[in-house]
């Protein structure tokens, strides 16, 4: 059974949300807290993680944050801070996706399933444990990126828009293509220009010369892909 992180404060959705979690065959663990969230994260083991910006002793972007640095679990914001910097900011953090309140049942559930089937899909993606090409190395059971030996920082955001480019070398994958594989959130925040963004600052850290890139290229009118033709790889 799959396991679900709620943090929430709001004890009536919790209720509604407990109900419906279990009824869709997960197993669900609530903290209330920011200090609670951090004791319970330390002793479970856990599939998706649920969390609402606003709590009583703290932030959730900065549980996110902590979240990030140990752990490659799905994230989803679940909170009523819908202004866009709010949302840009839980992206680049690491979230994978955001809703605001209020919000649909349906629609948190779907964005459950579909977090929960591409968390499965990676993790179990055959034999294949990184991606090395170009000099830039994933390793995908770790989750950490190198750059000509040099492990390189990146988002969350970012490291998954590597993954989907490299994962399919020399295909022009398009803007739409790529943000339906990496972001659900409301098309309004999260649109071409947002993965322009992303693919900017990934390009900053990747290329040798990012006005020139060489590894992530630009195909004008078609979109972006990943190209094996730097250095005979």
């Amino acid at each position: 059974m799959k396991q679900i992180f709620l943090i929430e404060d709001d004890l009536s959705l919790i209720n509604g949300l407990t109900f419906a979690i279990q009824k869709g065959g997960y197993g669900l663990t609530v903290a209330r807290t920011s200090t609670q969230a951090e004791l319970l994260w330390k002793d479970g083991r856990f599939d998706l993680v649920i969390l609402d910006v606003a709590l009583p002793d703290g932030s959730g972007f900065d549980i996110c944050k902590k979240i990030r640095a140990a752990s490659t679990v799905p994230v989803l914001f679940l909170t009523a801070a819908d202004e866009e910097t709010d949302i840009v900011m839980g992206l680049d953090i690491g979230a994978d996706d955001y809703m605001t309140k209020p919000f649909k049942l349906a629609v948190l559930m779907s964005k459950i399933n579909a977090l929960l089937r591409r968390s499965g899909n990676f993790n179990d993606g055959g034999e294949e444990t990184e991606y090395h090409s170009g000099g830039i190395r994933v390793l995908l059971l770790k989750g950490e990126v190198y750059r000509d030996g040099k492990r390189l920082d990146v988002t969350a955001g970012e490291y998954k828009l590597l993954c989907l480019l490299m994962e399919n070398p020399d295909r022009v994958l398009s803007p739409e293509q790529i943000l339906s594989r990496l972001w659900d959130c409301d098309e309004k925040y999260i649109n071409n220009n947002t993965l322009t963004v992303y693919i900017r600052r990934l390009r900053t850290k990747i290329e040798d010369n990012p006005d020139k890139p060489e590894r992530i290229v630009t195909v004008r009118g078609m979109g972006y892909k990943w190209s094996t033709e730097k250095r005979g790889v």
